[in-house]
């Protein structure tokens, strides 16, 4: 793993349009010639919760890009960073971040007429999938393993009707990656090539298998995506383009997208594989529900994808603003909560 030394916040000037440069399409620098110490308070705080990229776009406008070390000594951080990009960025396994990623994807098969999401599961990959029984088995719908509420535990077994209970599941989740392909009739690879990353300008993102570590074996999840801040944020940017890619080609339709923020039943801080904000209560995973939406400092409209290791992508569209961040597992237990506080000032 190779890891480059701090790269300085990108401002306009002479040096932001240098960094303009460096960034692709569609983003550019922020006509701006220094951090407010509002930005600056922000930077101070990512910088000590163990963050390595740290990227805010706002109405397609570059206003911070800090790249920082891997943290030194993390044992669990190391198997989730790859090698570095040209601009200093780590590339990182973005852990359960891959599941919007694959939302779009889904999205994507339904435009073409390869998915029903209220078709069984069984329907793609065949009977024998789960541990519950075949007529169990086949009620549950992959709308239902999208949203969380396949009635699946973690090793499979039936526990409760599909679509009745919220339970955060990724080896249940894995499974419409086997979904998807089985639809296609195409490997993974291919098709997230071809409908994602590849129309979208990702060029440094792609699955990857994980190593053979006991975390990685209990998730279940043997491939993990892995990408860079600039990339994370051009999904944030077809969210807020409503599934257009920077050059206008369509990715998803509009009707695709705004399906993928339709708030569950089972959990209105959920939708398809997104996190949704302003919700009456929220349940995350491995927690019990709560009163008032995911993260009440940040904005009603927020969406996000979030992952282990606190990998985050925020977008809020009533802001055109995207934020990304990655590193290892934060310090702060409520990081959400803190960066929005700091970030609502800065932003302002």
């Amino acid at each position: 793993m190779r890891v480059h030394p701090s790269r300085r916040t990108i401002v306009a000037g002479a040096a932001g349009a240098a960094a303009a440069g460096a960034l692709a399409a569609p983003f550019s620098a922020l006509a701006r010639p220094t951090a407010s110490p509002a930005m600056e308070a922000v930077l101070d705080y990512v910088r000590g919760q163990k963050t390595t990229g740290f990227l805010i776009i706002r109405d397609r406008k570059t206003v911070v890009e800090k790249n920082w070390p891997a943290p030194a000594g993390d044992a669990q951080f190391r198997f989730f960073a790859y090698e570095t990009t040209p601009e200093g960025a780590l590339l990182e396994d973005v852990a359960s971040q891959q599941k919007s990623f694959v939302s779009v994807m889904a999205a994507v098969a339904v435009d073409k007429g390869l998915l029903d999401v209220a078709r069984p599961v069984s329907d793609y990959i065949g009977a024998g999938w789960s541990k519950a029984g075949p007529d169990q088995e086949k009620k549950i719908r992959v709308i239902d393993v999208m949203t969380m509420s396949s009635g699946l535990t973690e090793g499979f077994a039936y526990a409760a009707p599909p679509g009745t209970v919220f339970l955060y599941n990724t080896p249940v989740y894995a499974i419409t990656k086997k979904v998807l392909a089985a639809a296609a009739k195409q490997p993974l690879e291919t098709i997230t090539h071809d409908w994602l990353t590849g129309p979208a300008g990702m060029t440094n993102t792609a699955w990857r298998k994980r190593p053979q570590t006991p975390a990685f074996a209990a998730a279940d999840n043997p491939t993990g995506l892995v990408t860079s801040p600039r990339d994370t944020a051009k999904l944030g940017q077809i969210v807020l383009d409503g599934g257009l890619a920077a050059d206008g080609k369509r990715i998803a339709s509009e009707a695709g997208m705004r399906a993928m923020f339709a708030r569950s039943a089972t959990n209105p801080a959920y939708g398809r594989f997104w996190w949704l904000n302003g919700s009456p209560f929220t349940i995350r995973p491995l927690a019990r529900r709560v009163d008032g939406p995911l993260i009440p400092a940040a904005p009603a409209d927020l969406v996000a994808a979030l992952g282990a290791l606190d990998r985050k992508l925020y977008v809020v569209p009533s802001q055109k603003l995207i934020v990304v961040r990655m590193g290892a597992a934060t310090p702060d237990t409520d990081f959400d909560q803190q960066l929005w506080l700091r970030l609502m000032k800065a932003v302002a």
